[in-house]
């Protein structure tokens, strides 16, 4: 379990909706060419998954393509 860092230069956090203190962590190390996803609990974080660079524009295709899949499906049952 790692506690708390401070948040890098370039990045930034996002609430989670499921769990009270749940936070995406978002954060940019262009000197070592990498995007870290981190999933925190308060203070603790939980799980880390560093991307390459070259892998956020995947990362950004598979979010917007399952928001495209929602909607088709919810259009779908009111049709």
């Amino acid at each position: 379990m790692t506690m708390v860092s401070p948040l890098p230069r370039r990045g930034s956090t996002i609430a989670g909706r499921d769990a009270a203190g749940r936070r995406l962590r978002i954060s940019s190390h262009p000197d070592a060419g990498r995007v870290v996803l981190s999933i925190w609990q308060n203070e603790i974080c939980r799980a880390t998954l560093r991307l390459a660079e070259e892998d956020v524009p995947e990362l950004v295709r598979m979010l917007t393509g399952t928001l495209v899949d929602q909607h088709v499906v919810e259009d779908d049952r009111t049709a």
